[in-house]
């Protein structure tokens, strides 16, 4: 699989890597967020962006509809980190708001929530891309 590293208009690269659909690909994902937030020196957000991404990826995995997914890791803004990842289905996602019993699957866009400034869903015609968006705590 090959990342891609695309020039944005902060001067700050944009990274994007396609990977299976499958649960070990949020390890992959958190390698990718990783090592943008390191190029971009912001290694203080690492923790809270990698436990976003694995959210997003694991949400992309259970409903997603083909066999790969995308995940894109940018900075929009000198101000924004934009974690997104991109499926084929059209299906949004909602966030819960029940306790869901004693389940332990069903929260992770609670997490995305609580971990992002803001969180959201772009249409496409043949999918979907769900993001969270992180401030960055110190602009360098």
């Amino acid at each position: 699989m090959t990342v891609t590293a695309t020039p944005s208009p902060t001067g700050h690269p944009g990274y994007s890597q396609p990977l299976p659909r499958q649960p070990e690909s949020a390890a992959v994902a958190r390698r990718l967020v990783r090592t943008a937030l390191a190029a971009w020196g912001l290694e203080d957000q690492i923790d809270d962006a990698t436990a976003v991404i694995t959210e997003l990826v694991s949400n992309a995995v259970d409903h997603g509809r083909l066999s790969s997914i995308r995940v894109i890791v940018s900075r929009p803004t000198e101000n924004w980190i934009r974690l997104g990842v991109v499926d084929r289905s059209k299906a949004i996602p909602m966030m819960r708001t029940d306790s869901n019993g004693d389940q332990i699957r069903g929260r992770g866009l609670v997490i995305v929530n609580s971990l992002t400034e803001r969180w959201g869903t772009d249409l496409y015609p043949w999918g979907k891309q769900v993001w969270g968006e992180m401030r960055v705590e110190d602009a360098a």
